[in-house]
């Protein structure tokens, strides 16, 4: 559509390539911010088997900065648009007045609309919160590293670490959150300040590029459990034969 319209002279070629630039800038973000996470070092402690003492290993427990996904996105746009749902079921019914009531708020909220900016906003901010606190829960990940031996080094087991994991956790969310609505208004934005069609919603941008990082992890996860039992089967090939040899 936009080649379509450089074609017709309604866009400049210029702001086409500026357009496109733009929009691969964007997409490249999004991938970055996605792949982004904040390790927690942790140690264990040290494993005493009869007179041999092994050294304490060391892992790292990830914390993404976007732990929601694209949910927050996906409400925060649907209650949006409830209220022009509303107006146009009332639409069709004999009380006009709730109808007008309804159809000047859903103007009011409307895409390049103040107000939308600020609900959208605020509102994907809020269900990122709420999303992560229902997803991820620091106690219960401090309690099982509690019970494997494992611990945050300069922080108490228990407690203490639910509570340092819990502050990571926030100020991730709140970065996340604060990128996910960037990302979100940012077309919206750019067709209100300079009057030019950009024809990649932020919305649909985050959900294609989430869903289709996703999906190739799991292929490269199944990918990599097939060569796993193939060198396994390998192995015991080669055991199977030597032991037959002897």
């Amino acid at each position: 559509q936009a080649i379509e319209s450089a074609r017709q002279g309604d866009l400049n070629w210029l702001m086409l390539i500026v357009i496109a630039v733009l929009a691969i800038a964007i997409v490249w973000f999004v991938v970055f911010i996605e792949r982004g996470q904040r390790r927690i070092t942790i140690h264990y402690a040290k494993k005493q088997q009869g007179r041999f003492a092994h050294s304490p290993q060391t892992s790292h427990l990830p914390l993404k900065i976007n732990m929601a996904g694209v949910i927050p996105v996906i409400f925060a746009s649907s209650l949006l648009l409830f209220p022009a749902s509303i107006a146009q079921w009332f639409g069709q019914s004999s009380t006009g007045k709730i109808s007008e009531v309804f159809q000047e708020f859903s103007l009011l909220i409307g895409p390049g609309q103040p107000l939308n900016f600020i609900l959208f906003a605020g509102l994907i901010i809020l269900f990122c919160f709420v999303y992560t606190a229902m997803m991820y829960n620091p106690k219960e990940v401090a309690e099982n590293l509690k019970r494997g031996g494992a611990y945050i080094p300069g922080i108490r087991p228990g407690e203490h670490s639910a509570k340092y994991i819990d502050t990571v956790l926030t100020r991730l969310t709140l970065v996340g959150a604060v990128y996910m609505a960037g990302v979100a208004l940012l077309p919206q934005f750019l067709v209100v300040a300079t009057s030019i069609p950009f024809y990649l919603g932020g919305t649909s941008l985050l959900i294609v590029v989430v869903v289709v990082m996703d999906f190739m992890s799991q292929v490269q996860s199944h990918l990599m459990s097939h060569q796993y039992e193939s060198v396994m089967k390998k192995a015991n090939l080669k055991n199977y034969g030597s032991s037959s040899a002897r």
